[in-house]
């Protein structure tokens, strides 16, 4: 019976020992739904260090992502929520008054963390999940860089944050991208910061890797976005991990967050290959790219190159290159001399005209500048308009008599009186010659001035009314006021053609006509009828 006893005490004992195993039916081992079992897995991580096993379980169901099932999603959730208690719990720091078991959960549960975060870098690349992967990444980096790391010294997770945006520019997902810019790249300070120091890195290194496909356009959608320069300290406030507490912290220096769009800009202009990513940049030079640039030199170099191309790229670098001289005081002592070399007979016809025409008038707006050179304009651009189409003389015009407004000294150009009796006589005898040096490349030295703008006057005579019409401001009295320039523009074929029919006609025009009833034979009737010149003189009868 002593053997019974013994032996039902030690069933008493096994079945004491299976206790633990009965409370974690509670837990999601024992449920049958898939998503229950996750959801109690969490609640069972946080209730006791005894179930930390089950975070390796999550993080498998996380990693088989590819299945389509809802699950590993799920678990990555749950993982998210789990790591972010830890870590505000501080259970992920190694303390001096941990023991050696403990330290050893605290090295494990860290390894965790770091298989956490290839799941989740991993769920970025895929379509379906990407942004949600993006906001659990996020918060996790939240949460590392507030709990993890000693808290008088800031320290942001430099290396979590660069694999993130890594992805992101090697990611086709357009979703994810913009998901990043817009809700944590613009947003704070400090993520606008360190994704400009990680864009510099990751675009030296993918070009050494030979990964620079596509990354110009992924590289250029990313940092243009990022376009609040800072104007001072105060504009700093925006943190999405606390922001550091000594003022003297980099992240809250107006210079360094500059320089870290600078360097970022530098990094993107040194992987440009082609034409139409060198018109992308210039397309935002002076409004997004320069502000950010500490040193404008830097900046110049790339705009003068673009500038000295000439053609459209020129015409696109103008306003980069002004701004530099204009805000930045840029010596570029060549500047008008280069602006006139555009005023070509294509300029008139390019698509991007309406665009120079606008610069052109900001570049001559200053009163202070030589009569000479500004004659130099106006003559070369009267010329121009000889061969112009219709639509753009319609704003060359306007803008000469704004000029002359603008510098009254050019006036004489309109009407020049010759009082030399013997310049009189040589013109009577030789004919005029205009001064005008056409091949001039100085705008100072081509005697515009001494010239007058008689292409003016033959524009008056243009076949299209519009334009005759307009050109006859010129031979009136300077009463008007200045024209608005936007309202000639961006005049085109279509749009002076339907003003022209949408005039209302006052009294309909007088039409005769009349219809012959022969044009190669010989007229009936001689004498109401009389016969063609083409009837006389071409004989249209069958030959004997």
């Amino acid at each position: 019976m002593a053997k019974t006893t013994v032996e039902g005490s030690k069933r008493k004992r096994a079945s004491a020992g299976e206790q633990p195993a009965k409370r974690r039916r509670s837990s999601s081992v024992e449920s049958d739904d898939p998503n229950e079992k996750i959801l109690l897995m969490e609640q069972g991580i946080l209730k006791s260090k005894k179930n930390y096993n089950d975070i390796s379980v999550l993080l498998k169901t996380a990693g088989q992502y590819g299945n389509g099932e809802p699950e590993p999603m799920l678990a990555a959730v749950a993982l998210c929520r789990v790591f972010m208690r830890l870590l505000a719990q501080g259970s992920l720091v190694a303390k001096n008054s941990l023991s050696e078991k403990d330290l050893v959960v605290v090295g494990w549960l860290k390894d965790q963390l770091s298989q956490y975060k290839v799941v989740l870098l991993s769920l970025l690349g895929d379509e379906e999940l990407a942004v949600t992967a993006l906001t659990l990444s996020m918060r996790l980096l939240q949460a590392e860089g507030q709990f993890l790391y000693d808290k008088e010294e800031y320290s942001f997770p430099t290396a979590f944050f660069e694999s993130i945006v890594r992805v992101i520019l090697l990611s086709d997902i357009e979703d994810v991208r913009r998901a990043f810019i817009e809700e944590f790249a613009e947003q704070y300070d400090d993520i606008r910061f360190f994704t400009f120091k990680s864009v510099k890195k990751l675009v030296d290194s993918l070009t050494q890797e030979d990964a620079s496909e596509g990354l110009f356009d992924r590289v250029f959608a990313l940092i243009s976005a990022l376009d609040g320069v800072p104007g001072s300290a105060d504009d700093l406030e925006d943190f999405y991990v606390p922001k550091p507490s000594k003022k003297s912290h980099p992240l809250r220096s107006v210079t360094q967050h500059k320089r870290q769009g600078q360097d970022a800009w530098l990094a993107l202009m040194g992987v440009v290959h082609t034409k139409d990513e060198r018109k992308r940049l210039l397309g935002i030079a002076s409004t997004i790219i320069a502000p950010w640039f500490m040193k404008p030199e830097l900046l110049a170099d790339f705009l003068t190159d673009c500038y000295n191309a000439g053609g459209s790229m020129s015409l696109l670098a103008l306003s980069g290159v002004f701004y530099l001289i204009q805000e930045r005081n840029l010596d570029y002592p060549s500047f008008y001399a280069k602006l006139y070399s555009l005023l070509d007979r294509d300029i008139l016809h390019s698509k991007h005209r309406s665009r120079f025409f606008r610069l052109l008038d900001t570049f001559l707006a200053s009163t202070h500048l030589p009569a000479a050179l500004v004659a130099s304009f106006l003559k070369r651009l009267a010329r121009l308009a000889l061969s112009a189409p219709p639509s753009a003389i319609a704003f060359v015009i306007p803008w000469i008599y704004n000029m002359l407004k603008r510098h009254p000294t050019c006036t004489l150009m309109l009407h020049r009186v010759i009082k030399d009796p013997e310049v009189k006589q040589q013109i009577k005898d030789h004919g005029f010659k205009d001064p005008f040096l056409p091949e001039e490349t100085d705008p100072v030295g081509t005697k515009a001035i001494e010239s007058c703008l008689w292409e003016l006057v033959q524009l008056q005579s243009h076949y299209h009314p519009n334009i005759a019409t307009i050109s006859k401001v010129m031979s009136g009295q300077f009463t008007k006021q200045s024209y608005n320039m936007e309202d000639f523009l961006d005049h085109s074929y279509a749009s002076l053609l339907e003003a022209e029919l949408g005039k209302d006609v006052r009294k309909a025009p007088v039409v005769e006509f009349q219809i012959p009833k022969r044009i190669f034979l010989p007229q009936d009737d001689q004498a109401s009828a009389p016969d063609s010149l083409l009837v006389k003189l071409w004989d249209f009868g069958e030959a004997a």
